[in-house]
């Protein structure tokens, strides 16, 4: 909750804690990427407080946490107002002064939706090469045989399958798998891809899955692998293996037929 109507705050927190929730409050912009890193259901904000920046700063969180529930709460507004921020991707308007009751019944409904519409999609299950990445088990799959991910890892792959062509930077993998913000130097992000890489090249030698974006961070994009070899016989003898004579010849050429 971004907010400095200390009543509000106050009377809206204690209904919070009633119903068994965590709310954490602040009187200023919080950066988007905290927020990534606080991994909430939703957000209550009054872009009064945000000053000139509030657009930009709906726009740049809406735009990067899709699956957050954004609900304004603000004084009087016009309708053109209330327009752009449903078109910025907020999810809900109240205007103030606001019941608690209703501020918590329309932070309940934005998030049933985002849970509802997440869970249809995470459980879905994706192809990707030779891949078949199950989030309902929590596995990846090669013709029926699972790569054995831990969880960490399960979770890494399904991030990068679903911004798949994208690059993702070293700072947000951490941010949106870890949970928290990654710390100077730490290289989890990179001991982990090397795990993954490890076991689907066991899996599928034949395909390249995750590529390195040096400096940046990592791409997900299956390709074929430059190594692969393909199972097709050549056309025909080339000449240094050209029959000696008649019998030769035939002899190969049943023998091939065959095949």
């Amino acid at each position: 909750m971004i907010d400095t109507d200390s009543g509000f705050v106050t009377v809206l927190s204690k209904r919070a804690e009633a119903a068994g929730w965590l709310l954490r409050t602040s009187s200023g912009p919080v950066p988007p990427d905290q927020l990534v890193a606080m991994k909430l259901n939703a957000l209550l904000v009054d872009p009064a407080v945000l000053g000139d920046e509030a657009w930009r700063y709906l726009d740049r969180v809406c735009s990067l946490l899709p699956d957050l529930g954004v609900v304004v709460c603000t004084g009087r507004s016009t309708v053109a107002q209330r327009v752009r921020g449903l078109r910025l991707g907020v999810d809900d308007w109240i205007t103030k002064p606001a019941h608690p009751e209703e501020a918590i019944a329309r932070i309940e409904a934005v998030t049933r939706r985002h849970r509802r519409g997440r869970h249809e999609t995470e459980s879905a299950p994706v192809a990707a090469g030779e891949l078949e990445i199950r989030p309902d088990r929590f596995q990846a799959f090669v013709s029926g045989e699972s790569l054995d991910l831990t969880r960490r890892e399960f979770e890494l792959l399904h991030l990068l399958a679903g911004t798949q062509g994208q690059v993702l930077e070293r700072e947000t993998i951490y941010q949106r798998v870890w949970g928290y913000a990654m710390a100077h130097g730490d290289r989890s992000v990179d001991v982990f891809i090397r795990k993954l890489r490890q076991k689907l090249e066991k899996r599928s030698p034949d395909w390249e899955y995750i590529h390195t974006h040096f400096g940046v961070g990592y791409r997900f994009d299956p390709e074929p692998s430059a190594d692969a070899v393909p199972d097709t016989p050549p056309a025909g003898p080339t000449p240094s293996q050209a029959p000696l004579d008649d019998q030769s010849s035939q002899v190969v050429h049943k023998s091939f037929t065959a095949a």
